[in-house]
């Protein structure tokens, strides 16, 4: 980790998942599937982890979720089809806190819903966009 991923470590409440993103746990993940089966494996992760299923936007490919007891967050999942039965997953998640840091609290919640997801569903890879246009 360089001085800047550790100075954006120390002084983040929020972390997100993307295309081109310099950490490779954190770029977008492509699973095989529909936006359905896609969005129902996730609402099943997000039961099963206890978490608060705030509202589904089936249109959109958004889930919001949180947890308003103990640690809080928003955690908003985006789900896009790319081509039939590949469709991509990207997270953005924000604690609440009162420091100016959640010290990775939010990267380890994205990192632990993508291992979730790849238990769910199967997974093609990560930062694949350009390949698949």
């Amino acid at each position: 980790m360089g001085l800047k991923e550790t100075w954006h470590f120390l002084t983040r409440s929020h972390a997100e998942t993307g295309e081109k993103h310099s950490d490779e746990s954190l770029q977008t993940r492509y699973y095989k599937g529909n936006k359905d089966k896609v969005i129902e494996a996730i609402e099943a992760v997000v039961k099963e982890s206890g978490y608060t299923l705030k509202r589904t936007e089936r249109e959109r490919g958004e889930i919001i979720i949180e947890q308003s007891s103990g640690q809080r967050f928003l955690l908003v999942a985006s789900v896009i089809t790319v081509r039939p039965f590949k469709t991509a997953v990207d997270f953005s998640c924000s604690y609440s806190t009162v420091l100016p840091s959640d010290f990775g609290k939010s990267k380890r919640m994205l990192d632990a819903m993508y291992k979730k997801l790849d238990k769910q569903l199967v997974y093609i890879g990560s930062g694949l966009g350009e390949q698949l246009l």
